[in-house]
């Protein structure tokens, strides 16, 4: 019996030792400036991981002064880097609740953007670097949109806005697309209400961009087989006028 007790004595004792060695955090006592110095170099290094554990203990132990703020981005892009896009929205997000007016909030909204485009991604575009980005989530798509366009319209002169108003244009065509890619979807089932609100969509928002014509094409089509021939004409008069070598013309034709 004796035994036995030294033998759980001397195991729990080991055991907490190992605890204690445990709760050794080999950063206790470090200055914002170092912490952040090795969060940096971890980023250098590619250990997102690691930069994010240095950026969050300094904006833990000191929440106020230009270490923290910057370490709020650095989080940010820490996670962007690792793949984490929600994390990095939030982290991007916080950092422009809490720094509305901060010198470099502008990149904060562009590493949004950045998040929020990526946040989709399929594993064939993570891999080979290619997809169709209007198959996308929409709202992924809008808030990016929103993202850059906040860049471009904010801060004119950043150094991210010329970069933000080309994504823009991209990301356009794309939103115009994806309405597409629902329009087709409800035509091949026979949704053909849908089908005109999707592409009114389009005509309404897209007006400039190449997804119009199939708009046009798939609401005239949808006008038809609901007998509506009046809007039928109406809206193949726009489509000839405007894409007069369409092939949703000879579509039309056939009965």
């Amino acid at each position: 019996m004796r035994l036995k007790a030294v033998l759980a004595l001397t195991l729990l004792a080991v055991t907490l030792a190992g605890c204690a060695t445990d709760d050794i955090d080999p950063t206790k006592g470090w200055s914002a400036q170092r912490l952040y110095t090795e969060g940096k170099t971890a980023l250098a290094n590619k250990e997102y991981t690691e930069a994010v554990k240095y950026f969050e203990k300094l904006e833990a132990r000191y929440p106020y002064g230009p270490y923290a703020e910057q370490a709020m981005l650095e989080t940010a892009y820490a996670y962007y880097k690792s793949d984490e896009m929600v994390s990095a929205i939030a982290a991007a997000n916080r950092f422009i609740r809490t720094h509305p007016t901060h010198p470099h909030v502008d990149y904060a909204f562009y590493l949004k953007g950045l998040a929020s485009f990526d946040e989709e991604r399929s594993s064939l575009e993570k891999v080979f670097g290619v997809g169709d980005v209007s198959k996308r989530d929409p709202r992924s798509l809008r808030d990016a949109y929103d993202a850059f366009k906040e860049v471009a319209t904010r801060f004119p002169n950043s150094k991210y806005a010329e970069d933000s108003r080309k994504r823009l244009l991209s990301l356009v065509n794309s939103m115009a697309m994806s309405e597409i890619h629902a329009a087709r979807h409800y035509y091949t089932r026979g949704a053909y209400v849908a089908v005109v609100n999707r592409t009114k969509l389009v005509i309404e928002n897209y007006q400039r961009t190449p997804a119009v014509e199939e708009a046009l094409g798939l609401q005239a089509l949808s006008y038809r087989a609901l007998g509506m021939d009046e809007l039928l004409n109406d809206t193949r008069r726009v489509l000839e006028k405007n894409f007069p070598n369409s092939p949703y013309l000879a579509k039309l034709d056939k009965r």
